[in-house]
């Protein structure tokens, strides 16, 4: 199973995107589904993550302005970005933990916010 990440751009401070990361195949055993964060010159980081039984969780800095959601008929999980800053710039990953298995990540999409 591979993962595929899309919908990244460029945009203006303020403006939105909305992130999708879609399984080629059904994934057993998920753990958590997870969007990470890599910008130039920083580590990768932990965006925002939803347990296989919906509980979420984000980083303080994108509290109130992303929100992680799945579609399992499509086997996609989403990140709807709002009010995006130029700090919201990087590289995005998707990741998925499952049992037993290595993790899958896909192969980022790049987001930049910049007037």
């Amino acid at each position: 199973v591979q993962l595929q990440a899309y919908g990244g751009g460029s945009v203006q401070p303020g403006g939105s995107l909305r992130l999708s990361c879609a399984a080629s195949g059904t994934i057993f055993g998920v753990k958590l589904m997870a969007w990470y964060r890599q910008a130039p010159g920083n580590q990768r980081e932990l965006v925002a993550s939803m347990a296989s039984y919906g509980t979420t969780s984000y980083a303080d800095s994108v509290k109130g302005r992303f929100t992680i959601s799945r579609d399992n008929a499509r086997n996609t999980v989403y990140l709807q970005m709002n009010s995006l800053k130029p700090e919201d710039t990087a590289v995005y990953y998707c990741n998925v933990r499952a049992v037993g298995q290595s993790d899958f990540w896909g192969q980022g999409t790049l987001v930049t916010v910049s007037s």
